[in-house]
Order: structure tokens, then C-alpha cells, then sequence
């Protein structure tokens, strides 16, 4: 896997229907150097917001329509990766459990502090540089991995199990010449350096090799 691009600087989203509190969020933000975007409820923020962009989403739990959880398990089906701050002027344990609980990295009361919130907002922008990174190479490995025949992906997967060509021969009831050049040929189409590259690739981005993506 390739590093995170150093030059990508996320932008935090604010999802929030105080108007009073996003302006005075985007001021603070500003003001350490960080670019945000507002939002008055969450159905505006789907419709503008780039799903590819890296990014930061600090949400109100309370809003007119969607809710912040609705709109977090919206994000989480959608599968995006960015870090998700929770905030709320009447937030208690079980709230704040159930965003932690479904991948919210943080729950702030209002209002807020404002040293915590910009010291929150910059650890996870460098966290979100490394979630949309590792997205798009997951989503990379896995269109090569929609290439490999089903025979070649069976290979595959006894590969990641650790099976010599011998072993997977006898399992597959094929010659070992036979898995030899299905490994050649998953090494070409998946632009693997090597196997063993490809086998640490797919474990560290979760991607399932027996089920077509």
C-alpha cells in the first residue's frame, strides 16, 4: 500500500442548525488555519458535501429532520470514512455510548470549549488523511480483486490460509503447474509486487477474496 498523500488538507464539515454556532465555529477554525464548511440540517449536507474529499463531520445530535444518528448510520452505510464528532447542548451517557459505540470518535457538549474542540478537530484531520487514503486504496485492490476469475480467486484465498502451490494442488485437485500459473496470473492482474505483498494488502484493508465485491 502506498503512504497518504502529505499534501491533502481535510476540511471540517459542521452540520448544526444553530446558525449563530456555525458561524462562530467557522471563526474558530479559521483562525488556526483550518477550512470549514456549514451546514444548517443534514439533508443539505448530503446534497453538497464531496464524498471523496477528506474530511472531519462534526454533527448536532438534535436537528429539524434527520437526526445526527440518522444521518451517521446514512454515512455508515454509504461506507464513508470520515472521523464523525458528536456534539449536543443536552447530551448524556447512553447518547454519547451509542455515537462511540457506532464510530463517532468524540461527543462535546455545548457549549464548547474552545481549546478541546480545536485540539479534537486537529488530531482527526490527520486521522481522516489516513480513513480516506486507505479508502481509496481499498476500493483499488478491490477492483483488481473483481478481475480474478472464481478459480483464481479460491487460489487466492488458500494462498492468505498459507498453503504451498503443493498443497493447494492437492486441495484443489489440480497439478501444482496448474496453481503456479493461476498465481502468476493473479500477481499480473491485481499489479501485485509480489504475493506476499498482496496477501498483507488484503488483510490490512478487511477485503474478503471469496466474495465477489
Amino acid at each position: 500500500m502506498t503512504s497518504p498523500d502529505p499534501v491533502v488538507t481535510p476540511v471540517v464539515h459542521v452540520v448544526d442548525d444553530d446558525d449563530d454556532l456555525r458561524q462562530s465555529l467557522v471563526f474558530l477554525f479559521e483562525s488556526v488555519g483550518i477550512e470549514a464548511l456549514t451546514y444548517p440540517d443534514a439533508t443539505s449536507f448530503l446534497e453538497e458535501f464531496d464524498p471523496d474529499e477528506p474530511a472531519v463531520v462534526i454533527v448536532d445530535v438534535r436537528m429539524p429532520g434527520m437526526s445526527g444518528f440518522q444521518l451517521q448510520q446514512h454515512l455508515i452505510d454509504r461506507g464513508y470514512p470520515a472521523p464523525m464528532i458528536f456534539c449536543s447542548a443536552h447530551g448524556d451517557i447512553p447518547m454519547s455510548v451509542r455515537a462511540l459505540n457506532r464510530g463517532a470518535v468524540d461527543f462535546l457538549e455545548k457549549p464548547y470549549d474552545h481549546q478541546r474542540m480545536i485540539d479534537v478537530v486537529q488530531t482527526q484531520l490527520e486521522h481522516a488523511r489516513e480513513r480516506f487514503a486507505e479508502s481509496v486504496q481499498r476500493r483499488e485492490l478491490a477492483g483488481r480483486l473483481d478481475t480474478l476469475t472464481a478459480r483464481e480467486r479460491e487460489v487466492l484465498a488458500l494462498v492468505i490460509r498459507g498453503l504451498s502451490s503443493r498443497a493447494i494442488a492437492r486441495e484443489l485437485g489440480a497439478s501444482a503447474k496448474t496453481v503456479d500459473v493461476h498465481r502468476a496470473r493473479i500477481k499480473a492482474k491485481t499489479e501485485a509486487e509480489t504475493l506476499g505483498v498482496l496477501v498483507r494488502d488484503i488483510l490490512v484493508l478487511g477485503l474478503d477474496v471469496e466474495t465477489p465485491a
